[in-house]
């Protein structure tokens, strides 16, 4: 049986990876990043400083009257979504464990 999801929010990103089931090469190490601990306000701080919270390639550009737009390039990476969810431990984990202020982090 299969359910097809509209989704009508312009931040919608499908994900990177196949169906289950389908051969993943990437398998263990997007594995690795989904369940790596973050448990260090450290470490946490680093992934927060390292991971962008939005693509940094995304812009539109004027060039001789013309804009041209050029879309978001980290949603190609193939390990854009456990990336992501790796920020996001990483600022609950701040937030949550040791009651920093996160605003910083947050575009």
């Amino acid at each position: 049986m299969s359910t097809t999801h509209t989704h009508h929010h312009p931040n919608f990103h499908p994900p990177n990876y196949k169906q289950p089931g389908a051969f993943d090469v990437l398998r263990p190490l997007r594995r690795l990043v989904d369940n790596y601990p973050v448990k260090n306000a450290r470490f946490a701080h680093v992934i927060c400083q390292v991971i962008p919270c939005c693509c940094p390639f995304e812009r539109n550009i004027n060039l001789f009257g013309r804009t041209i737009h050029i879309p978001a390039l980290c949603k190609l990476n193939p390990l854009y979504d456990e990336f992501v969810g790796l920020r996001f431990r990483a600022l609950s984990y701040l937030a949550d464990e040791c009651g920093e202020d996160v605003t910083k982090y947050i575009c």
